[in-house]
């Protein structure tokens, strides 16, 4: 899917909530936008990488949705490692389409806001969220079915190989 700046945009209409996620190794940090920027709850949501903390994620966004009457959900995060592999494969799962920002562009934006470089869970996923109202993010492969086997596979592989 090749979207322009402006297609992508037109994609964040006014019955989506636009959720910002910085991830993490253990701890996820997730913020949720409406497609103008204000910002549903102050405070961040922080889950687990595991299937406990995504379904308390899930619950959290259902919640939102419910409160804010809006159809849609367009999670977004910025792909860092190999961490978001699972979180987007449940966002996957769950019939959300998951979007990805360009780390480099996330630390310049940042700075932008307070002129700080420095990194903050709460900062981030306000971040993430501004730059896909921007319409600065792209749509990640995502595998499935044997694709999905042969990338497990060849990540198992080398794996292997460097222990060797």
């Amino acid at each position: 899917m090749y979207y322009t700046q402006n297609e992508k945009i037109l994609q964040v209409g006014e019955e989506k909530i636009i959720v910002g996620i910085d991830v993490g190794g253990e701890k996820h940090y997730a913020r949720a936008f409406d497609w103008r920027g204000m910002e549903y709850l102050k405070k961040a949501y922080v889950f687990t990488n595991d299937a406990e903390g995504f379904a308390g994620f899930f619950e959290w966004i259902t919640g939102i949705m419910e409160k804010s009457g809006k159809e849609t959900v367009m999670p977004a995060m910025e792909p860092t490692g190999h961490y978001w592999f699972d979180l987007a494969k449940f966002i996957q799962d769950n019939g959300m389409q998951p979007v990805l920002v360009n780390p480099l562009h996330v630390k310049r934006s940042k700075e932008l806001d307070d002129h700080l470089p420095s990194k903050n869970d709460r900062k981030d996923p306000k971040t993430i969220a501004k730059l896909v109202i921007e319409g600065r993010y792209a749509y990640p492969y995502m595998p499935e079915g044997i694709y999905a086997e042969l990338r497990q596979h060849r990540t198992t592989c080398a794996a292997a190989q460097k222990m060797i």
